[in-house]
């Protein structure tokens, strides 16, 4: 189904892009720092899952309803923004300790994959770089365009869980060990709510390529 010169090439290339550090790796470190090791693999399931979404979306052609509509693309960009000083608020307000009077160790597993999941989602960014990326490592003429889509998305998304889930995994060990100071809690907090921060200032102030 597709041409295994061009799938090499994409493992590498895929390979590259899933370890070096990004808009999502940080996301995923700041969602290990505040709830642990379980919080930072759930959040890279989120993301993940988001990513196979776009390039569900990049097979379908959704670049072209953006060009159709470029408000879309704004409006996405602004809820994204949005959502993310929306958790960065909530990392700031949080005081509390894990493990102290019961307190909670940040997102809840669920919560974290949801929230992993709709941030990704509301990046524009991301489909318009799926859109351009994906296209390159198809073979129109082999036919299964469709297909090929599915093929190359799956193995990014399997290596982007590998990759972030250990990512997520580490940050989160180290956090929870960090996290027995009621000064260090708060400074983890502080630390993911200045990256949800920064990712949704990136968000806003970038131009789409």
């Amino acid at each position: 189904m597709v041409d295994m010169s061009l799938y090499a090439a994409f493992l590498v290339a895929a390979f590259a892009l899933c370890v070096t550090p990004g808009p999502d790796m940080m996301f995923i470190v700041a969602m290990g720092g505040r709830g642990g090791p379980a919080a930072g693999v759930m959040a890279a399931l989120g993301v993940a899952s988001a990513m196979f979404v776009h390039t569900v979306a990049a097979a379908l052609g959704l670049s072209a309803l953006f060009q159709a509509l470029p408000t879309l693309y704004h409006v996405l960009r602004w809820a994204g923004a949005a959502y993310l000083l929306y958790l960065a608020v909530k990392a700031f307000r949080d005081r509390s300790v894990p493990g102290e009077d019961g307190a909670p160790a940040g997102p809840g597993m669920r919560r974290a994959f949801w929230q992993g999941a709709v941030t990704n989602l509301l990046n524009p960014k991301v489909i318009l770089f799926n859109v351009a990326f994906l296209p390159q490592f198809v073979a129109p003429e082999m036919g299964h365009v469709w297909g090929q889509f599915l093929v190359l998305g799956l193995t990014i998304t399997v290596m982007g869980v590998v990759v972030d889930g250990l990512t997520g995994l580490l940050s989160g060990k180290l956090s929870a060990l960090l996290r027995r100071s009621r000064r260090v809690a708060r400074g983890l907090n502080i630390f993911s709510g200045s990256v949800f921060t920064g990712l949704a200032v990136r968000l806003v102030v970038s131009s789409p390529k």
